[in-house]
């Protein structure tokens, strides 16, 4: 019989009460100060980092492999066959890779990793429907293709309030920095294929800029369904805002709202708006 274990990382941005309801396994990424060291949404709030900003920056990084290799030890000794472990894009992170190796050390279980591709809700999700899946005593196979599939319909966009701390983190990837900022040019920020983050628009202006991300979301569902989420980084009225806009749009079906983490916080600082897009 399989007995079948659901793990991701911290980045994936899911209500606890979802995690503890599908018991999902979280394995926190680390925010790091000069003289602490902290685990992501464990004890330490996304409101703690922005508070200390821009003062104070720390630096993130991923989970130790010890952490990794004890958190599949754990699900071994509680006699789970097989583990479904998605994460933050690789393009991104070194977490994909570090589960990676950890995986390879069980090999008296099945562990199929999966790079999302993507982080926040953006991972968040395709982890939800695997879990769903599992719920429907659907099977281990069904719930690796469910999250595949997922991943693969999954869009990513949001803007920043700046971009230094994004350039800061070394995370900025295909999106130039320009003299655009200093006349308020935002870039609309994707990922690409790679998972690695790029520059889909720019628009001048904050409130020009979140109107931009609804148009995105109103043109994917002009012929599609789609399921929605709306993300904000210290920025909750203004992601409440465009969240009661997005429910009103034809074609949307679930809806889903949340704050990014405090390791997404450390490089995009306060001001993120995003939104993930799954059409059906």
């Amino acid at each position: 019989m399989q007995k079948v274990a659901i793990v991701t990382d911290s980045t994936c941005d899911l209500d606890s009460d979802v995690l503890d309801h599908y018991n999902i396994k979280v394995i926190p990424l680390k925010v790091i100060y000069p003289q602490e060291e902290y685990l992501d949404r464990v004890n330490i709030t996304p409101q703690q980092v922005y508070d200390r900003m821009p003062s104070e920056t720390p630096t993130t990084s991923l989970p130790a492999l010890a952490d990794i290799m004890a958190t599949y030890d754990k699900l071994r000794k509680e006699h789970f066959t097989h583990i479904i472990s998605i994460h933050i894009s690789s393009g991104l992170s070194g977490t994909f890779n570090a589960v990676t190796t950890a995986a390879r050390e069980f090999r008296d279980m099945v562990i199929e990793v999966i790079d999302s591709k993507a982080l926040s809700l953006g991972l968040g999700i395709p982890v939800l429907e695997a879990a769903k899946t599992l719920k429907e005593r659907l099977g281990f196979e069904a719930a690796v293709e469910r999250a595949r599939e997922i991943i693969g319909k999954m869009e990513i966009y949001y803007v920043l309030s700046t971009l230094d701390y994004l350039r800061k983190g070394g995370r900025i990837g295909y999106v130039a920095g320009t003299l655009g900022e200093m006349l308020q040019v935002k870039p609309i920020i994707s990922i690409n294929k790679e998972g690695k983050y790029y520059t889909y628009d720019k628009v001048r202006g904050r409130k020009k800029s979140i109107l931009r991300l609804l148009k995105i979301i109103s043109d994917k569902l002009n012929h599609k369904k789609a399921d929605v989420a709306v993300l904000h980084g210290g920025a909750e009225e203004e992601a409440l805002e465009l969240l009661q806009k997005v429910k009103k749009l034809t074609n949307v079906q679930e809806v889903h709202f949340g704050q990014i983490g405090p390791v997404m916080g450390v490089h995009t600082g306060p001001g993120l708006i995003g939104v993930c897009i799954c059409t059906k």
